[in-house]
């Protein structure tokens, strides 16, 4: 297949579109099942090389959940503590632990399950039928993957009623080395982003602890890599090999390190025995679940614990899970590692970090004022590196 004709481009009115190869050649895909549009293959492309380079960066299965030309999260496939199963809605799955790979769809899928509704996901390795499962019971517009073990396969078309994206790439696929693209009718080129992520990039630790355990070297790679397809400016929070804050898109830093460490907060959150027990009607969905729960670790739109809203979700009327209550849960967190694809201008950064558990810093480095970033982490005993890379995607 040398090109393929898209509905549209990112909106209804933008036509002709299509993908193709420039110099001719294949594509590097088959579409197994669906029709992907435009901004399923942006996410699509974007997604499968955070995997790929994730399990070359550290020998695990990984998984990424993307929306809108970023991911939700990321993760490798590490097994979950029963909270954790029953916080990302698969501790009903008992063949789950066989599988790393869905080990790594259950934690990024599970991360952010609000913005993850109507995701693309990208496997790094063969769809195995445990996550097959996993996917089909999800909101999903799509999946990426090197291959589908055929009843994996089987149960991933009978999705949307025979209509999900299903779509192989060939694993040997090596772009070539410049990329070109156009921005009002200009054509942009540049070196393709081949900067290679590993433990390396940690060894030049700038604190006062330079203790950095191998568990951390991990959650940092993790945090990066993920970094390097986040739409900038971005800060990433990761612990127990996963991300499990991404903040996009924003111009300034801190805004970046606000929404990434309330996002974390969120998922601590909702490991909560108060929010684990929430007596919810049988009746209520899945993606129901997610947006009251929200609601009620955030509080925000709708107070769901109010009489004559409580009836709609539960048996019974919950306790509110108070501002103080949450304060004294997060306070115990610790060791969560934090990454950042440029370099942090103030300390008050690294102050937000504090407060979700931040122990390990990774990022460029170069601000004018670095001594304070560091001084800072001396404060609170955290480790940082300096990667001397920036990590910008547009």
């Amino acid at each position: 297949m040398k090109e393929f004709e898209l509905k549209y481009g990112c909106n209804p009115n933008q036509k002709p579109s299509k993908i193709y190869m420039a110099d001719g050649s294949d594509l590097p895909i088959e579409i197994l099942c669906g029709r992907p549009g435009y901004i399923n293959f942006l996410d699509a492309f974007n997604s499968w090389q955070l995997v790929r380079e994730l399990k070359a960066a550290l020998g695990l299965p990984a998984v990424t959940s993307f929306k809108h030309v970023s991911p939700t999260s990321a993760a490798v496939g590490l097994p979950l503590s029963d909270k954790l199963k029953k916080a990302c809605f698969v501790d009903d799955i008992p063949e789950l632990d066989a599988s790393p790979l869905a080990c790594a769809y259950a934690r990024a899928r599970g991360t952010d399950r609000m913005c993850s509704f109507g995701d693309w996901v990208a496997l790094s390795d063969v769809c195995d039928v445990t996550t097959a499962k996993l996917i089909k019971r999800e909101v999903s517009d799509g999946v990426i993957a090197p291959g589908y073990e055929p009843e994996a396969l089987e149960i991933l078309k009978s999705k949307r009623k025979g209509n999900y994206n299903i779509v192989k790439i060939d694993p040997a696929y090596v772009p070539a080395e410049q990329e070109t693209k156009q921005v009002f009718g200009i054509t942009f080129q540049q070196g393709r982003n081949n900067f290679k992520i590993d433990e390396d990039l940690l060894s030049n630790v700038v604190t006062e602890n330079k203790t950095l355990p191998d568990s951390a070297k991990r959650d940092l790679i993790i945090s990066l890599i993920t970094l390097k397809y986040t739409q900038s400016n971005s800060v990433c929070f990761a612990v127990d090999g996963q991300a499990i804050g991404v903040g996009a898109g924003q111009q300034s830093r801190i805004h970046c390190t606000r929404l990434a460490g309330s996002k974390a907060d969120t998922w601590f959150l909702r490991q909560a025995d108060k929010v684990l027990s929430l007596p919810f009607r049988a009746d209520i969905g899945r993606p129901d679940r997610d947006n009251v729960i929200d609601g009620y670790i955030n509080q925000n739109e709708e107070d769901v614990c109010a009489d004559g809203v409580w009836q709609k979700y539960f048996t019974e009327r919950p306790a509110p899970f108070t501002k103080e209550e949450q304060a004294v849960y997060l306070a115990t967190v610790e060791n969560v590692a934090l990454g950042s694809d440029a370099f942090f201008p103030f300390s008050d950064n690294i102050e937000r970090a504090y407060k979700s558990g931040v122990k390990y810093v990774a990022q460029p480095g170069g601000s004018i004022r670095d001594d304070a970033v560091i001084d800072c982490c001396n404060k609170y005993g955290m480790v940082m590196a300096f990667t001397g890379m920036r990590l910008f995607h547009h």
